[in-house]
C-alpha cells in the first residue's frame, strides 16, 4: 500500500527537498504541497491524504492551529509536526491536538520515512530532544487568556476584543491584568513577547 502524504512548509526549498526525498521511497507518495495553513486544510479536504507533515511556523494558520482544527473535526489524516523549536507550549498544544508525531526538521529523510511508516501502523513518534526540551515549563494561561492575548497581539483594542468575545471592556482589562501578573512581566508588550517566545500563544 502506498502512503499518500501532504507537506505543509512555508520555506519553498525545504518543502521541495522534503517532497523529492520522500518520493524516492517506494511506499510513499507526496500528493500535495502547501506554503500556508489555509492551503494545507484545502488540500487535506480535497485529496484525503494518509499523513500530513506540518511545519509549526506557517503564514495564515500555523501547523498547530491546523492540527487543532483537524482534531476538532475528527479528521482521519494522521498529523506529524516538524519543527526546529523545543518549546514547552508547542509540545503541550501538539499533544492536546492528538498529533501522531512531533519531530525535528534536521533529522534524516530515512528517519522521517520510517516515522511515517510507524505512524501508519498506529505508533506515535516523538523526538526525545523535543520532549526533554519541552517539559520544563507548563503554560500558565487559560484558553480564554490565550485567546485574549492573541487578539491583543494582532493589534485589537480592549474595546474590539470585548465586542469579538462578547465580554465587557472591564473584563478584557481584567484578563490582561491577570495575564501580565501570571507571566510576571510589566506590560502587554512584554506579555506578548514572553508568550510567543515560550510558545504559550
Amino acid at each position: 500500500m502506498t502512503i499518500r502524504v501532504i507537506i505543509g512548509e512555508d520555506q519553498r526549498m525545504l518543502r521541495g527537498a522534503l517532497g523529492s526525498l520522500l518520493n524516492f521511497e517506494e511506499d510513499i507518495e507526496v500528493i500535495g504541497q502547501a506554503e500556508n495553513g489555509k492551503e494545507v486544510e484545502r488540500l487535506i479536504n480535497q485529496l484525503k491524504p494518509d499523513v500530513c507533515l506540518l511545519d509549526i511556523e506557517m503564514p495564515l494558520k500555523s501547523g498547530l492551529e491546523v492540527a487543532e482544527e483537524l482534531n476538532h473535526q475528527n479528521c482521519p489524516c494522521k498529523i506529524i509536526i516538524l519543527t526546529t523549536f523545543a518549546r514547552s507550549g508547542y509540545f503541550e498544544r501538539a499533544l492536546k491536538s492528538n498529533v501522531h508525531g512531533y519531530l525535528l526538521k534536521d533529522g534524516s529523510s530515512d528517519e522521517l520515512a520510517e516515522s511515517i511508516r510507524n505512524v501508519m501502523k498506529g505508533k506515535r513518534e516523538f523526538a526525545p530532544e523535543l520532549i526533554f526540551g519541552s517539559v520544563k515549563e507548563e503554560n500558565p494561561l487559560t484558553d480564554r487568556e490565550r485567546e485574549v492575548l492573541k487578539m491583543v497581539a494582532a493589534g485589537m483594542t480592549a474595546k474590539e476584543v470585548s465586542a469579538h468575545l462578547y465580554l465587557s471592556v472591564g473584563t478584557v482589562r481584567n484578563y490582561m491584568s491577570e495575564i501580565i501578573n501570571k507571566l510576571q512581566v510589566k506590560n502587554r508588550i512584554e506579555a506578548i513577547s514572553k508568550a510567543e517566545k515560550k510558545g504559550w500563544m
